[in-house]
């Protein structure tokens, strides 16, 4: 998959003086409102991972309010039932919102959740790939995987896995379906060492090396569906959301991490969780990425190149975003780690 040559940038203005949160810069329900689908996709079903807080369960706000049918992946259900109960008293949707039991650091989990939603939806049009953990001290998955690799990038192959023919039967002429992967600026950190992936070599692991490699499997992974389904009406995407410090996604990161970051830097660029879930919203609707797929977005855009030199967490990509073979071969070693290939 080659690098972008035109950068679309549909918001570019509102992002060029950013003043924090809460700023001039897109809520997720704009983009909705911009888009014109309020009430308009009674046609659509989604799916969200992760989505009783933060980004997701803003993602799932905006995204009802489209009339589409969502279903929200989370650990327990009653975890999502304050999260749906408050959607609906302001959403202009009354459809109702489906809940999904899935444990993203355990295989069997997965394979169940995935019968569960294909018992209830016969239709996905969108899937957003959402869920993440950040910079954790080093840990294993209960199928023994590197946790960050494991539970970011590994747990979405395998959903992705078993919902695709139902994502390639969904397709419309006029809606190709759309998987997106939440990825990060973080990906600059580090890319994904095909020969060490669970770092067990020792000494390799830091929190934030595997952030980032496992940030890079999901743009190499959402880059892979599309070169290989693209032509199926499948399209794959992945997006840097933004800096955003109220998320939830820090609940298990080291507190050593961020050691050496001048947090103060990102204070002008940080975004409120409304505004972080934009980029993600815009993805799953954007008129102008139909028939689109195997690039890496940011601030509502297309995402540019980024300066070696620069400061990591801005709208841009590392020069490995797009290496094809890296690509290819990561979603080999995926196929037989989850067991489907």
């Amino acid at each position: 998959m080659s690098p972008p040559t035109e950068f679309y940038q549909p918001y570019a203005e509102l992002h060029k003086t950013p003043n924090g949160p809460g700023d001039g810069r897109p809520t997720a329900m704009k983009i909705i409102e911009d888009e014109g689908l309020i009430n308009k996709w009674s046609n659509k079903v989604i799916l969200v991972t992760g989505s009783n807080i933060g980004l997701g369960a803003e993602t799932v706000r905006a995204l009802h309010a489209t009339g589409a049918k969502l279903f929200m992946t989370v650990r327990t259900k009653s975890k999502a039932e304050p999260v749906i109960a408050d959607i609906l008293k302001t959403s202009p949707s009354q459809v109702p919102i489906e809940v999904v039991e899935m444990e993203l650091s355990n295989m069997a989990s997965i394979r169940k959740a995935a019968e569960s939603f294909l018992s209830r939806s016969s239709q996905l049009n969108i899937m957003i790939n959402n869920a993440a953990i950040m910079a954790s001290p080093f840990h294993k998955t209960d199928d023994g995987f590197e946790a960050q690799i494991g539970i970011n990038h590994l747990s979405h192959f395998l959903l992705f896995s078993l919902l695709k023919d139902t994502l390639i039967k969904s397709s419309t002429p006029d809606f190709a379906s759309r998987v997106i992967n939440i990825s990060s600026a973080g990906h600059r950190m580090n890319l994904v060492d095909l020969d060490n992936i669970n770092f067990e070599k020792e000494g390799s692991y830091t929190p934030m090396a595997g952030y980032g490699a496992s940030k890079t499997a999901n743009i190499w992974f959402a880059n892979e569906i599309d070169r290989r389904y693209g032509g199926e009406g499948l399209r794959g995407l992945s997006l840097h959301p933004g800096v955003i410090m109220a998320t939830g996604l820090t609940r298990q990161t080291d507190p050593k991490a961020f050691e050496g970051f001048d947090m103060s830097k990102w204070a002008p660029i940080e975004k409120s969780v409304e505004q972080g879930a934009a980029t993600q919203v815009w993805a799953a609707t954007a008129k102008a990425l139909e028939g689109k797929g195997g690039v890496y977005l940011a601030d509502c855009g297309v995402a540019v190149p980024a300066d070696p030199s620069g400061e990591i967490g801005g709208n841009d990509f590392s020069d490995w975003a797009y290496d094809e073979e890296k690509a290819k071969k990561l979603w080999e070693y995926s196929e037989k780690a989850v067991g489907v290939a």
